[in-house]
C-alpha cells in the first residue's frame, strides 16, 4: 500500500545525493533480469531502486539478511526498497525459490554478491547467489558500480552526509552458452569472478580476488 505513494515522493529526495547516473541505455526495457551490484551503503539500493522505478516504473525486489527487519526503522527502509528477508542460516533456501519463480514471472531481483556492506569501500569477495539465480531462471545479470556511497553512509553510521555519488549501468550479461552445461562449484566460482570484475571496472576498483 505504501509503494504508489512512495515512489512518487521519495525519488525527488534521493536526488540530492545523486551526482551522476551512466548507462541507462544498458537497462532492458522489457523482461525480468538480476541487479548485480557492490555494496558500501544502505544508499546502494535506495539509489538503485530510485533510478530503476522512475526510468522502467517497476519494483526491484532486492535480497537482504532478515536481521535487517528486526528493527522497525529498518525494516521500513528494506521494505520500501523491495526488500525480501534472506535467512542466511537456512541458506536462504526459500528465499531463492522465491526469487526465482519471480523471475520466471516477470519481475526484478537486485543482489549484492559480496554479501554484506564493505567496512573499508573496497570489493569484497563476491559469492555465487546471483549467478545461482541468473542460470535457474535464465535471466541476464545487469552489472551495476556505484561510486561514492561509502563517503555518503559507511556501515555503523545512521546520518547520511551531503556527498554525492556516481552509478555506473553495465550491459547485459546473457548467461545463455552455460544453460546446457553442467553446474559446478567452479563454473559458479567462474562467472561469480568475471561479473566481479565487470562491476569493479564500473566502480573504479580492482577485485582482488
Amino acid at each position: 500500500m505504501v509503494y504508489p505513494i512512495a515512489k512518487i515522493i521519495l525519488p525527488p529526495i534521493f536526488n540530492i545525493w545523486i551526482k551522476e547516473i551512466n548507462g541507462l541505455e544498458n537497462i532492458p526495457k522489457n523482461g525480468p533480469f538480476i541487479i548485480a551490484a557492490n555494496h558500501e551503503s544502505y544508499m546502494d539500493h535506495l539509489i538503485i531502486v530510485k533510478t530503476f522505478v522512475v526510468h522502467i516504473n517497476k519494483k526491484i525486489h532486492f535480497l537482504a539478511k532478515k536481521e535487517h527487519f528486526n528493527n522497525r526503522l529498518k525494516s521500513l527502509w528494506h521494505r520500501w526498497a523491495g526488500a525480501i528477508p534472506l535467512d542466511r542460516d537456512a541458506r536462504g533456501t526459500e528465499t531463492l525459490k522465491w526469487a526465482i519463480e519471480a523471475l520466471k514471472h516477470g519481475k526484478i531481483i537486485g543482489i549484492h554478491p559480496e554479501g554484506t556492506r564493505s567496512l573499508t569501500g573496497k570489493l569484497q569477495k563476491g559469492k555465487t547467489g546471483a549467478v545461482r539465480l541468473a542460470l535457474a531462471a535464465k535471466v541476464p545479470i545487469i552489472p551495476i558500480g556505484l561510486i561514492g556511497t561509502f563517503e555518503i553512509l559507511p556501515k555503523g553510521k545512521y546520518i547520511p552526509k551531503l556527498k554525492r555519488a556516481t552509478m555506473n549501468i553495465g550491459k547485459p550479461l546473457y548467461l545463455d552458452k552455460y544453460y546446457n552445461k553442467k553446474i559446478t562449484k567452479g563454473l559458479l566460482r567462474g562467472i561469480t569472478d568475471d561479473i566481479m570484475k565487470e562491476i569493479a571496472k564500473l566502480c573504479n576498483q580492482e577485485y582482488k580476488f
